[in-house]
């Protein structure tokens, strides 16, 4: 059985987005040699790449573009070549053929064929805080990888809203000298995931996919 990661960024006092789904307050951080070889060999890990709709939309609109080559090329190919499954009832399959090459899209999260693919893959959340609560919902993260941002947004979308009582073992952490610290968690009733029975956490209203 293969592994399925959630990675992160999240400021200080909880929050992975704005109000308004902004994600420019993580990119202002300075230049820190180390922490970018890191997010390189991240991107290289062959992994398919997990998104809701407003993740993929803004990860769509930079990554496939010149500037995205010309400003790390590195980042953008391992993008361009990775599977990425899109989660969303807006979006439609036969649009995405010319907008990003190995695009699939998925309009909604069916837990036994995400268990059937994870025999086959290891995939990785990025960003997509609705779809994390969703998997969790469903005990289908085996691994957390949150990069804490030294800052504040006093107001924003929460990356752990509506969540059960979830106790975590900390598996490494570790700082960067741009102030990023990354800790990596599994959950301790992981072996929940890896026996995934016919009935799971349902939320209390319609799955929402962002």
């Amino acid at each position: 059985m293969k592994k399925i990661s959630v990675f992160n960024h999240v400021s200080i006092d909880g929050f992975f987005s704005g109000p308004n789904n902004e994600i420019d307050w993580f990119k202002s951080l300075k230049k820190d040699i180390v922490w970018d070889e890191y997010t390189h060999s991240q991107a290289k890990s062959g992994n398919t790449l997990l998104f809701g709709h407003t993740t993929y939309n803004l990860m769509k609109s930079y990554w496939p573009t010149s500037k995205a080559m010309q400003d790390n090329p590195d980042m953008a190919s391992g993008m361009e070549l990775s599977t990425k499954i899109v989660f969303s009832k807006k979006i439609k399959q036969e649009d995405e053929g010319d907008n990003w090459e190995n695009v699939k899209v998925m309009p909604e999260i069916n837990p036994r064929e995400i268990m059937k693919m994870k025999e086959e893959e290891d995939m990785t959340i990025l960003g997509s805080g609705s779809i994390v609560q969703q998997f969790a919902q469903h005990n289908l993260i085996d691994e957390y990888n949150l990069v804490v941002v030294p800052v504040t947004l006093g107001k924003g979308k929460p990356l752990f809203k509506d969540f059960n009582k979830l106790s975590l073992d900390l598996l490494e952490a570790r700082s960067f000298k741009n102030g990023i610290v990354l800790l990596r968690y599994q959950p301790i009733n992981n072996s929940k995931a890896n026996s995934f029975q016919q009935e799971t956490h349902k939320p209390d209203k319609q799955p929402y996919l962002e």
